[in-house]
């Protein structure tokens, strides 16, 4: 297999990308998965708009949301790489003998990579006003893949969510406190907060359209 170094969503095929993320190496790792979901939202997203005939007063939004998705599913990939190389700097700094540049590399590596995943999760985030429109505006032949554009968006939000808490909890290892942790990154701490939720807000989108999505259940 390909030096991890070498394996990026830009370049690699998904056979190779996904043989490097089962491999134990981290790199890419979970963050990075969290962007490829955001990537697929937003390419499904893309689609579905593709297909809705829009009325005449909204002709102009719905160019505009595929437009923000295709760009989304861009940056979501970009995100994702971004990541992986964070994860690296991650390990790398773990494996450092114990000491002053090793709590150093610890604290540096916990904030980029909390900083990674907090960018990825709000990006996520803007991506909700237009799959929501897309439920109720949408072409309703592809309301099943809304909702799984619905339960990719949530897996990046939720990844992006987790990974951020964790990395700010893993300054714990470089001699904080939380309580330090919160008063010296505030900004990351809420975004913990803006993320759950962002989660809610998807769940509930999603029930709102179970009755088109699985009808089924209701017999």
């Amino acid at each position: 297999m390909a030096d991890s170094d070498e394996i990026t969503t830009q370049k690699s095929t998904v056979e190779e990308w996904t043989r490097a993320l089962a491999e134990s190496i981290g790199s890419p790792g979970g963050g990075a998965g969290a962007g490829v979901m955001l990537a697929i939202a937003a390419s499904l997203t893309s689609m579905v708009a593709g297909y809705t005939d829009a009325e005449t007063d909204q002709e102009h939004h719905l160019t505009e949301l595929r437009t923000r998705a295709q760009d989304l599913r861009q940056r979501a990939l970009q995100l994702a790489d971004d990541d992986a190389a964070a994860s690296r700097a991650f390990g790398a700094a773990f494996r450092l003998d114990p000491g002053d540049e090793r709590d150093r590399a610890i604290r540096e590596a916990s904030l980029g990579a909390a900083r990674s995943s907090a960018t990825l999760g709000d990006r996520a985030i803007t991506a909700i006003d237009d799959l929501v429109w897309l439920a109720n505006e949408g072409n309703r032949a592809l309301i099943a893949d809304v909702v799984v554009a619905f339960g990719a968006l949530r897996a990046a939000v939720t990844g992006a969510r987790t990974n951020v808490s964790f990395d700010l909890a893993t300054l714990r290892s470089s001699g904080l406190t939380l309580e330090e942790v919160r008063d010296q990154h505030t900004g990351l701490w809420d975004t913990v907060a803006r993320l759950d939720s962002a989660i809610e807000r998807i769940d509930k989108s999603m029930a709102a359209v179970d009755d088109r999505a699985a009808p089924t259940d209701s017999l």
